[in-house]
């Protein structure tokens, strides 16, 4: 269902399944061999059961806790994490030194991670990563996602509108329908012919309300420019 690319090695998707819903991948690393970043993607052909996403934790030694580093769903199926420099820089609360985890988003399960780090510098020697996935319940992930400290939270978040690599990404956020751009276009051209509007006498048919030519071709002129210039501009409208 799982598969994974460690930065500079083949794509792994032999993942040990302890439950229907627990995997896991060791990952041996050296100071020859080290493990800077990690791709976390559903396989293809598959799908998460509805209403459900998947945590992706690290544990950097058999004697150390699982990390939580991001989650990956049915509307976000892969992600990029940071293992580079993770290390003991735990402090209290599980929080995780914002330096080590610059833009993944990672919080501390349990107790601290040590000495050893995800290159695995710290001993000089190899050591065995475990890379744990678990299927839950997207209410519980969110919540996760949501408690971790607000100093990893606002290096998770860029000054774009781009989501941060393992940030959950939900269906909300899907582009909207033709028909939904179709109305804001119209709403758009309305109010600003509307200004233009002169009371008029109009042969055979009375008394209304028209509005010059000149109007909506100076309205379409500006709308292109607009468009150009932010092409985000109708999605983000109401």
């Amino acid at each position: 269902m799982f598969g994974c690319i460690a930065a500079g090695r083949p794509v792994q998707t032999n993942l040990n399944a302890l439950s229907p819903t627990q995997y896991v991948l060791l990952l041996p690393t050296s100071p020859a061999q080290p493990l800077n970043h990690l791709v976390v993607f559903l396989l293809p052909d598959t799908s998460l059961p509805p209403n459900t996403a998947a945590s992706v934790y690290i544990q950097l030694s058999p004697s150390q806790p699982f990390i939580l580093l991001g989650a990956i769903g049915n509307e976000k199926p892969s992600a990029i994490f940071r293992v580079k420099g993770l290390s003991a820089a735990v402090p209290a609360e599980g929080e995780v030194d914002v330096d080590d985890m610059t833009d993944e988003g990672a919080g501390g399960v349990g107790a601290g991670v040590g000495n050893t780090s995800a290159s695995g510098a710290g001993s000089g020697s190899e050591t065995t990563i475990s890379l744990g996935i678990s299927i839950e319940p997207l209410s519980s992930v969110l919540a996760s996602l949501s408690s971790l400290p607000s100093t990893i939270q606002s290096a998770q978040t860029p000054r774009t509108a781009t989501p941060a690599p393992g940030q959950l990404v939900l269906a909300a956020n899907k582009p909207p329908t033709i028909l939904t751009l179709a109305r804001r276009i119209i709403k758009n051209a309305f109010n600003y012919l509307s200004s233009f509007a002169v009371r008029a006498d109009v042969p055979g048919q009375g008394v209304m309300d028209v509005v010059p030519l000149k109007a909506f071709q100076d309205w379409w002129v500006k709308f292109e420019r607009k468009v150009e210039l932010d092409p985000g501009m109708l999605e983000r409208e109401d």
